[in-house]
């Protein structure tokens, strides 16, 4: 008989909703990168300009995570959770008023002086300010919840299959966004798309409660879910309080603010501009493009769950800390983009290559964010971890910030020249390095498994 059949398994209900919540995440944050192409010749946006529209998205995104985290710490996950999806919901649904919107905004900053942005960049820098607050929520509660509802040497596994709703919604975006855009029209996609977020925060507010107060978990369940808490017990201090101060000072909060810092830019810009990249580099648009980004993002949920099982199979065979394993699963995860380095060589030949290489290096990112989120359950207390995922989730947004600003510069710099694709190498090759140079600094940072003791 399995473990999870003698002791129960609502915490995999837990689990689904929170996989549920990611996949809605992805899919309000996706539909303007699939709109971009049609939004740019609409409104007759630069690469620069679009580059402002996504990097506004991930600063202000970088900024909210590192609230969002002590947010949720602070209320709770159940309510944190609630106001996440209230606030990000509302935000993608206003991107359908982003024209009127930018219209007032040029009003007001012209009363102050400030001239020269175009109205329609205002209404999407004002809609993606707000989604982004919201969104910032989502994985800090999402992290918090596994690390409730799961002990350590199942957590990745967990992480894993939650984080691949964000695959999803990438899939589900390219294959009804351009429908809903083609039928009913641009706005319409963000209306319906950001509907969903209501839906699912009527489950949420049926099932979720503490573990310890869950009436749907029986007594061999709960004690499962605890069942690594009482060594943590023993060495953790009772402060219920943790300042930001006190985190900055281990090497485990800067190995994963170095870790997300590197590589959380990757994943953006595939999200934001492979759209683009296949508009620009193959004229592929509009509803062509559903089915290469259906296949990539297809590729990159078995990456995400792959990459949660992989560091069990390291734990299993030699015996090691949880940490431990997943370090040598994420080096081996780590060489995999490196084959994004061939992406544009071999793309002369067919688009369909530099889709499946780049899906190869989207599903390693998949992989390595299963197991580079579970760091920190690893080796903080549950009361911080939220407040820590906040910490690393500023680092990879301002990371993703970076990367979608130096691209769009690229990219109009070399579009000028005649030479696009220059632009979309030298992007590429930052693309293919960076997880390899993370693991290098996160291992020297904090070379074995040690459990925070004195917060």
């Amino acid at each position: 008989m399995s473990v999870t059949e003698k002791v129960g398994k609502f915490r995999w209900t837990i689990c689904a909703l929170l996989f549920a919540a990611t996949t809605i995440n992805y899919l309000d944050r996706q539909v303007l990168s699939l709109l971009a192409p049609s939004l740019s010749k609409q409104y007759h946006w630069s690469n620069s300009d679009y580059a402002n529209i996504s990097g506004i998205f991930q600063l202000v995104y970088a900024i909210a995570l590192l609230f969002a985290g002590r947010f949720v710490d602070k209320v709770g996950t159940k309510k944190g959770y609630s106001w996440a999806l209230i606030i990000w919901s509302l935000g993608a649904m206003i991107h359908a008023l982003a024209i009127p919107i930018g219209t007032k905004l040029s009003v007001v900053l012209g009363w102050i002086g400030i001239a020269g942005i175009p109205v329609s960049v205002l209404g999407f820098l004002f809609g993606r300010s707000v989604l982004a607050i919201g969104e910032s929520g989502n994985f800090p509660a999402a992290i918090k919840t596994t690390a409730e509802y799961f002990p350590k040497k199942d957590r990745a596994y967990a992480t894993g299959i939650f984080n691949s709703g964000a695959n999803i919604g990438a899939i589900l975006a390219p294959l009804t966004v351009p429908w809903i855009e083609k039928n009913w029209g641009w706005q319409s996609a963000f209306i319906i798309i950001g509907a969903a977020g209501f839906v699912w925060l009527i489950f949420w507010k049926i099932y979720y409660e503490k573990p310890e107060q869950q009436k749907r978990l029986s007594a061999a369940e709960l004690s499962y879910i605890n069942s690594d808490d009482a060594d943590e017990i023993k060495v953790v201090s009772e402060k219920t309080k943790v300042r930001w101060a006190e985190l900055l000072k281990y090497n485990q909060t800067w190995s994963f603010f170095i870790g997300k810092f590197l590589t959380d830019g990757v994943w953006w810009f595939f999200l934001f501009w492979l759209p683009k990249y296949l508009n620009d580099q193959y004229g592929i648009k509009d509803m062509q493009v559903m089915l290469p980004l259906a296949v990539l993002y297809t590729m990159t949920m078995f990456g995400s769950i792959f990459g949660g099982w992989f560091p069990i199979y390291f734990i299993k065979k030699t015996g090691c800390k949880p940490y431990d394993g997943r370090m040598r699963a994420m080096l081996i995860i780590a060489l995999f983009p490196l084959l994004v380095l061939l992406a544009q060589p071999l793309g002369a030949y067919s688009f369909w290559i530099p889709v499946i290489l780049i899906g190869v290096g989207a599903s390693a990112h998949q992989a390595w964010s299963a197991n580079i989120f579970t760091t920190v359950s690893d080796m903080f207390p549950k009361k911080a971890v939220a407040s820590v995922t906040g910490i690393g989730g500023l680092a990879g947004g301002v990371g993703g910030y970076l990367v979608t600003k130096i691209s769009g510069w690229l990219f109009d710099y070399y579009k000028a020249q005649g030479h696009l694709a220059t632009g979309y190498t030298i992007v590429f090759a930052f693309c293919a390095i960076a997880y390899l140079l993370a693991w290098i600094i996160m291992k020297s940072l904090v070379p074995k498994y040690k459990l925070i003791t004195d917060l």
